[in-house]
C-alpha cells in the first residue's frame, strides 16, 4: 500500500509518529513517499531522517519501503504567489505536485501529519475509484460553510485517497497550482481540490476529526473550537504528548509515542559515543 506524506523539516515527528502507527495496523507491506522542498524559512527534510524512518519500518515488514522525494525547483517555480502570507504553510501544497513526480505510483494514500492510524485502512484503501480523483471525509467544519450545505461535500484534504492516474489524464493538480497561484483562498489547496476535482465522500471513521469513536480507522488532530467559558481554538497534535493526555484524555498511541522517543534516545547515544 502507498501513503504519501508532505512537508518540511517541521513535521518528522509527525510522519515517524503517522507511520508508525500505520506499521502497527497492517500485516502489507507499505511504501512510504515523502514529498518535501526548501523555500524561504522552510527546509527540505534531509535524508538521514528518511533513513532513520527506513530502518524502523522494515524491521517491522521487511518489504516496507521510504522513497524521500526533494522538489524544491518544480515546486519554487510554481509558487501559490497569492497565497504565500495565508496561515497555512506554502509547503501544505506539496501534494499539488504529486502528479509531476515520476516515482508516484496511480492509487496513493495521502495523510497529513498529525493523522494517527488506529485500525486496518485496507477496505478504505481498496475500494473502487475508478471514475473519481479523490476520495475523503467531509471537513468537520467547512462542510458547513463550503461546498453544498445539503451534501456535505467539501472534503477535508487530511485523508486523500486519490488516483493519479485519473489526475495526471484530467490535469486536476496543475489547474489546482494555477488557482492556489492566482486565488487567495482560505485553505488554499484544500479549497482548490474541493473546486475542482472529480470526488467522492466516504464514512467519518477514515478521517475522524472530532472525537475517536469505536470504528474510527485515522484519527485526524485538528484544530477544534471550544466555547465555554468562552470560544477559543484549541490545538493539540500527537506529539504534544503532556496536552494528549490532560485536555483530550488520549493515551491509546502512547506505545507508538514511547518507541519514538526511544529511538530518539538511542539516536542521541549512539551519536555520542561516536563523536567522543
Amino acid at each position: 500500500m502507498n501513503i504519501l506524506f508532505c512537508g518540511d523539516k517541521g513535521v518528522c515527528e509527525g510522519i515517524f509518529l503517522s507511520a508508525l502507527s500505520i506499521c502497527k495496523n497492517t500485516n502489507e507491506a507499505i511504501n512510504i513517499y515523502i514529498l518535501t522542498a526548501s523555500v524561504g524559512a522552510h527546509t527540505a527534510i534531509p535524508q538521514n531522517f528518511a533513513d532513520k524512518l527506513q530502518t524502523t519500518i522494515e524491521n517491522k515488514n521487511s518489504d516496507n519501503k521510504v522513497t524521500l522525494l526533494d522538489i524544491s525547483e518544480i515546486f519554487c517555480r510554481y509558487l501559490p504567489l497569492a497565497n504565500m502570507g495565508t496561515r497555512f504553510t506554502p509547503l501544505c501544497m506539496l501534494r499539488l505536485f504529486a502528479d509531476v513526480v515520476s516515482e508516484i505510483p496511480d492509487r496513493i494514500l495521502y495523510l497529513d501529519t498529525d493523522v494517527l492510524c488506529r485500525a486496518d485502512f485496507k477496505e478504505f484503501y481498496c475500494s473502487d475509484v475508478t471514475d473519481i480523483e479523490i476520495a475523503g471525509v467531509p471537513d468537520r467544519y467547512g462542510k458547513w460553510f463550503f461546498g453544498n450545505i445539503f451534501k456535505h461535500d467539501y472534503l477535508n484534504s487530511g485523508v486523500l485517497l486519490m488516483n493519479m492516474s485519473n489526475i495526471r489524464k484530467s490535469g486536476l493538480f496543475e489547474k489546482c497550482r494555477g488557482l492556489c497561484r492566482d486565488k487567495k483562498m482560505f485553505m488554499p489547496d484544500q479549497s482548490a481540490l474541493n473546486k475542482l476535482a472529480v470526488k467522492h465522500k466516504v464514512p467519518a471513521k477514515y478521517n475522524a476529526q472530532g472525537k475517536i469513536k469505536p470504528d474510527t480507522v485515522f484519527k485526524h488532530f485538528t484544530t477544534f473550537f471550544k466555547f465555554f467559558p468562552y470560544i477559543r481554538a484549541v490545538t493539540v497534535k500527537p506529539w504534544h504528548t503532556d496536552k494528549l493526555h490532560n485536555e483530550l484524555k488520549i493515551f491509546e498511541f502512547d506505545d507508538i509515542i514511547e518507541e519514538y522517543q526511544r529511538s530518539n534516545e538511542n539516536e542521541q547515544r549512539n551519536s555520542y559515543i561516536f563523536y567522543h
